[in-house]
């Protein structure tokens, strides 16, 4: 592995800290939190659900120049986060299905770690993404339910490949 992904996350204290994988991603030194949305990196990745851009491997170049972050906040209190100014240039995961224990089995749910590692995934850092999941005992899982979408979406072109393989895969829900 080259030189190492740089993961940097906005913690916004929402969450039960015995639960939260950003807290433990930080107690292994893998990543970097924030507090304040205005300290994300200014020309990384930004995993927004509410972004118009479907995350892709085009992204792949600016994540190793700038770094990808991540959001972590409860699902209910996102949109206000996020209707401030957000750093960076932000992008929207691709339907995936959580395999945390949390919110297991349903589509677009996932935790943070398992945004970062769908996102490490798709942009071809397959191993930064098995790394990052490989300190939770339910990890595995997520790439197990995944696997399929995650080498097709890791073999599109860019963005508007991913919104066409994901209507397949609505339609075939």
């Amino acid at each position: 592995m080259d030189e190492a992904v740089k993961i940097v996350v906005y913690h916004a204290g929402q969450c039960d800290p015995k639960k939260c994988t950003a807290l433990k991603l930080k107690r292994h030194g893998l990543i970097r939190l924030v507090y304040h949305i205005k300290f994300l990196p200014k020309r990384a990745i930004v995993l927004n659900p509410f972004s118009k851009i479907a995350f892709s491997p085009a992204d792949k170049s600016r994540i190793k120049n700038f770094g990808l972050a991540a959001l972590d906040c409860s699902w209910e209190h996102a949109e206000k986060v996020l209707a401030k100014h957000v750093r960076g240039t932000s992008r929207c995961l691709p339907i995936l299905i959580a395999g945390n224990p949390v919110n297991f089995g349903k589509p677009t749910k996932l935790s943070t770690v398992e945004s970062l590692a769908a996102a490490l995934y798709i942009a071809g850092f397959k191993e930064e993404a098995h790394k990052i999941l490989s300190i939770f005992k339910w990890g595995h899982t997520f790439l197990e339910i995944n696997e399929e979408r995650l080498e097709r979406y890791s073999n599109a072109k860019d963005s508007s490949e991913i919104i066409k393989m994901q209507k397949n895969f609505i339609n075939n829900l």
